[in-house]
């Protein structure tokens, strides 16, 4: 066993710790249930790193709670090697990320380690990170839009620079996918992806074929897959957070795209669960709702001098429904959301954005009135559509009995071809507009022919 002494040793050489107390006072393991190490004779406070040993050597874990003498922690890697009356000893708070442009074209796990094998990344020390809230009242204004490089996303759910929109989609439904289009289409100067509870071999086919060379040079990429302890994936996401608020504090334009949202609440319930809070809502104990927002208000524009950050978090509707206790908590606290249907999905329409389930509550903000109007048109077109799609569908409406509806069916099939966009293909702001109005001004003729015959 490795005594204190050679412990506090090692820690002083060390640049990824510093000391909040003179002479650690080391304690024991007591009690290992599940993920959560329970130790007594620990003075350290709440989010606190303490170093715990191991068969295998020093094994890392966060305070997460107490209980009168019982200090609750958590460990940022898998247990293996632990032993009983194991010493425990507070090494204090971990120094800031290596906050720098060169993370640009890195991937790092949650807590800011490089696992790209890149070599270590040079931090700017005279940077120094502060993550309190931006008072509302000092925030700029939505004003501009953002172009994303996506059609359907462009012209129907506009995004506005420095807004916070969910992403709500099952599983399989092309929520990653969509996120690669936005890395590679979008105008913003950085982009900020969270790879947080998926499965591995999502992570690197992301980074290869999704997000791309080009995509990498202004990407970072913060990679905590499902196989990571719970404490992992809820950092992944505040990592991938404070990196935006950096490159943001730069006056950089930032676009944070976090998969997932659904993640890091179940994260948080893991750990909440274990160190004995109560479940509130369908399994999630209070603190998950409490976290959502504090995570969520971190995003947005600075103040004057400072840059924005556009932020897309996916929130997995499991089993594609929409009132699952997260998705309900994130549509209260998002700036609009954009819904992806199975059932396009399904049938091969790519990306599967649901335009009628979908909207954007600054797009009339950001937009003209006449780009309103004709999103407002064909939405109209659409939703007419789709209420007579089935009687369609079967030969029982006859043409000619409504003029509405023999629009629509001509109109629509231009629609669904609008709507579709192929992976690789990037189509900015301004031509998705020429392209909406070359529609209207289409359905306009058929009305004018109509109207003739």
């Amino acid at each position: 066993m490795v005594d204190s002494i050679r412990l506090t040793e090692r820690l002083k050489q060390s640049e990824q710790f510093v000391h909040p107390f003179k002479q650690p006072i080391a304690g024991r393991l007591v009690r290992v249930v599940g993920l959560t190490l329970e130790a007594v004779g620990v003075k350290a406070p709440v989010g606190s790193q303490c170093l715990v040993e191991t068969s295998q050597g020093d094994l890392l874990a966060e305070v997460v709670g107490f209980a009168q003498d019982i200090t609750f922690l958590m460990p940022e890697e898998s247990l293996k090697g632990v032993l009983p009356g194991a010493r425990v000893l507070p090494v204090g708070t971990k120094l800031q990320l290596p906050l720098s442009m060169s993370l640009l074209g890195r991937v790092i796990d949650g807590v800011g380690k490089p696992i790209d094998g890149l070599g270590p990344i040079a931090p700017n020390h005279e940077y120094i990170h502060n993550s309190k809230p931006i008072n509302p009242l000092s925030r700029r204004a939505i004003k501009e839009p953002l172009d994303v490089g996506v059609r359907s996303i462009n012209s129907f759910i506009t995004v506005g620079q420095g807004q916070r929109m969910g992403l709500f989609a099952g599983s399989g439904v092309g929520k990653s996918v969509l996120l690669g289009m936005m890395t590679r289409g979008t105008t913003a100067d950085v982009v900020v992806v969270g790879l947080v509870g998926e499965r591995g071999r999502e992570v690197k086919e992301f980074i290869e074929e999704i997000l791309g060379e080009e995509g990498r040079k202004r990407s970072v990429v913060v990679a905590a897959p499902a196989d990571n302890s719970p404490l992992m994936r809820l950092k992944g996401c505040e990592t991938a957070v404070q990196i935006s608020e950096y490159f943001r504090d730069q006056g950089l334009n930032v676009l944070l795209l976090l998969d997932s949202l659904t993640r890091y609440a179940q994260a948080q319930r893991e750990i909440a669960l274990a160190v004995g809070e109560p479940p509130a809502t369908k399994g999630y104990p209070p603190s998950v709702f409490s976290k959502l927002p504090q995570l969520v208000e971190r995003a947005g524009n600075g103040g004057e001098g400072q840059g924005s950050i556009t932020a897309f978090y996916t929130v997995l509707t499991e089993g594609d429904d929409l009132q699952d206790p997260i998705a309900d908590a994130a549509r209260a606290i998002l700036d609009g959301h954009i819904v992806l249907s199975r059932e396009l999905a399904d049938a091969g329409h790519y990306p599967a954005v649901d335009i009628e389930g979908s909207i954007s509550r600054v797009m009339p903000m950001v937009t003209s009135e006449e780009h309103q109007e004709l999103a407002r048109q064909l939405k109209q077109i659409y939703a007419l559509y789709q209420e007579n799609k089935d009687l369609i569908a079967i030969g029982a409406y006859t043409k000619g009995n409504d003029p509405r509806i023999d629009q629509s069916i001509n109109v629509v099939p231009v629609i669904n071809f609008f709507l579709q966009q192929k992976i690789n293909e990037v189509i900015p702001y301004d031509q998705s507009l020429e392209q909406l109005q070359e529609i209207i001004a289409a359905a306009h003729a058929h009305n004018q022919s109509q109207a003739q015959n």
